[in-house]
């Protein structure tokens, strides 16, 4: 699979139009329902590749635009939620710079 093309697994007669945010392989267990017991043997069955993270990321993404980002009715909250992101984002990467700004009790 190149970039840009549809995954392996797709087939448009079967599945129809193409959603992004859908993942077209065999279904597994979802993490939720999965046993300590069979945690192991789960990871193992995921596929480990760079292409299989960034799909999962891309998924990942699109399924965030369908509920928060394009409904008709949207409101604030794609904005709050980038707001507190890169709130979050920023105080760790400065975090070397604001830690010796922390008020100390000398007794």
């Amino acid at each position: 699979m190149a970039f840009g093309d549809y995954p392996n697994e797709y087939d448009p007669k079967k599945d129809g139009y193409y959603d992004p945010a859908k993942y077209y392989g065999k279904a597994d267990t979802p993490f939720g329902d999965v046993k300590i017991s069979e945690l192991p043997a789960w990871i193992a069955r995921r596929q480990k590749t760079p292409s299989a993270f960034m799909g999962a990321i891309s998924r990942a993404f699109w399924r965030w635009q369908h509920k928060y980002c394009q409904p008709r009715k949207v409101g604030a909250t794609p904005l709050y939620q980038a707001l507190i992101t890169s709130m979050i984002f920023f105080y760790f990467i400065n975090y070397d710079r604001t830690i010796h700004h922390r008020n100390y009790k000398y007794h």
